[in-house]
């Protein structure tokens, strides 16, 4: 049958899958009630998306730092996803009009707008199908806000530091962000990706929209930015997976255990990107051999690709033919591991829950999904100590941002590095 890609809102042909609408819905809901029941500290949020900065005042009021600058800004920046199957349209249009990420030339508005109005219905079906919205802002302010605390007391030479969101396709979005950094008094900011594997259709699309919205707004001297622009070998983000995945294995008899073989699943790249050097895929890599170190190498392992897009060759193999193939040969227990991400959303609660499905039908009836590290407070801590370090090596971005892909063509990348230059 056809299926309609949820996370890149493409066609596709797949086997039948079964209705789990219900199931889906049911884990959505499940885990923010199990959330805040847990950590009810974490979890006092508006459920406005538009809100911009996160529920964090500074502390007695402050709205200075201790050198007298005012608050440091952390801007948690992402694509994004609908909080409302309203908000499905224009992130959809926001989206196939983005050149860094969907190039489509000359035609990039006029189409890419015809083609988001096409896939709205289907894809508000998918947001439907886990809970009616993505719940990447959930997590991300709640991250946003527990690092930060740990940042006060990390680094009191800078605080209060104040979390805000910045997401490249839905609410809230980076001109917003910066209204609100304006209305806070804030000199520095600090823009954390959180994509921890770079790639120029990800984070560099994040921080072109920083560079674009910043002219637009006459705003490129308010504030002095500096940038983590990848944190693939982190070690609270590897310590985080490792310890989803020893839960899961958990799950399996003991006898079995050891034979799961993991399968780190990460959005697909085109391969007309990979051959001029983009580093996403090899970081990728990286992260995924670190994570397997931290396990000891307990398990076989698998790096896999999802959510390919349209007929041209993309990187493989793709996590639906891994799974398959790996049945075939009589492996049935599997784990995939969302590896590129920070936290759920519609391609791993809608599009990986789908192979789960498929390979049920095949007979292949061990297959599980890790959650990504959304709550985690592993992962929090690793990415406080990633800002604190940051901050203390008072250095504007990594040694690589610099280094442009060995095949790059493109003006924006370009002008993104010599605009930060200048901070």
């Amino acid at each position: 049958m056809i299926r309609f890609c949820p996370s890149c809102f493409a066609l596709k042909r797949t086997a039948p899958v079964l209705n789990h609408t219900s199931r889906l819905g049911n884990y959505f809901n499940n885990t923010f009630s199990k959330f805040s029941v847990n950590r009810m500290s974490v979890s006092s949020y508006s459920s406005d998306a538009s809100s911009t900065v996160m529920d964090e005042s500074p502390p007695n009021g402050v709205t200075k730092s201790v050198s007298g600058k005012g608050p440091t800004a952390v801007v948690m920046m992402n694509m994004g996803g609908p909080s409302n199957l309203d908000e499905v349209g224009p992130f959809l249009e926001r989206l196939f009009t983005d050149g860094d990420i969907i190039p489509l030339g000359y035609f990039q508005n006029s189409l890419g707008k015809f083609i988001a109005k096409r896939r709205t219905p289907k894809v508000q079906n998918h947001y439907s199908d886990i809970g009616g919205g993505s719940p990447i802002l959930h997590w991300t302010r709640i991250q946003g806000s527990e690092m930060c605390k740990i940042l006060d007391k990390k680094c009191p030479e800078s605080a209060p530091h104040l979390p805000f969101v910045a997401f490249r396709y839905a609410p809230p979005l980076t001109e917003d962000m910066l209204d609100e950094l304006k209305k806070a008094n804030v000199s520095r900011a600090v823009a954390f990706s959180q994509y921890p594997q770079w790639s120029c259709a990800t984070s560099g699309a994040s921080l072109n929209e920083l560079r674009r919205k910043l002219i637009e707004k006459g705003m490129e001297k308010d504030f002095e930015w500096s940038i983590v622009d990848r944190w693939p070998l982190q070690q609270g983000l590897i310590n985080a997976f490792a310890e989803n995945i020893e839960e899961t294995l958990k799950t399996y008899p003991e006898d079995v255990r050891d034979d799961v073989v993991i399968v780190f699943s990460a959005h697909s790249l085109p391969m007309s990107q990979v051959a001029k050097g983009d580093p996403y895929v090899y970081e990728i890599a990286a992260t995924s051999q670190a994570v397997m170190k931290r396990l000891n190498y307990k398990n076989k392992f698998v790096n896999a690709w999802q959510s390919k897009v349209g007929p041209l060759p993309w990187m493989s193999p793709a996590t639906d033919f891994v799974i398959e193939q790996l049945g075939n040969r009589g492996q049935k227990n599997m784990i995939l591991v969302p590896i590129a991400f920070t936290s759920d959303h519609i391609e791993t609660l809608k599009e990986l829950e789908d192979y789960i499905e498929d390979a049920k039908q095949k007979g292949i009836t061990g297959v599980k999904r890790v959650s990504s590290i959304n709550g985690s407070m592993t992962a929090i801590q690793g990415m406080a100590d990633l800002v604190a370090e940051h901050l203390k090596a008072k250095v504007p971005y990594s040694r690589q941002f610099t280094q442009r892909c060995p095949g790059c063509t493109s003006e924006s990348c370009a002008e993104r590095i010599n605009f930060f230059q200048d901070f």
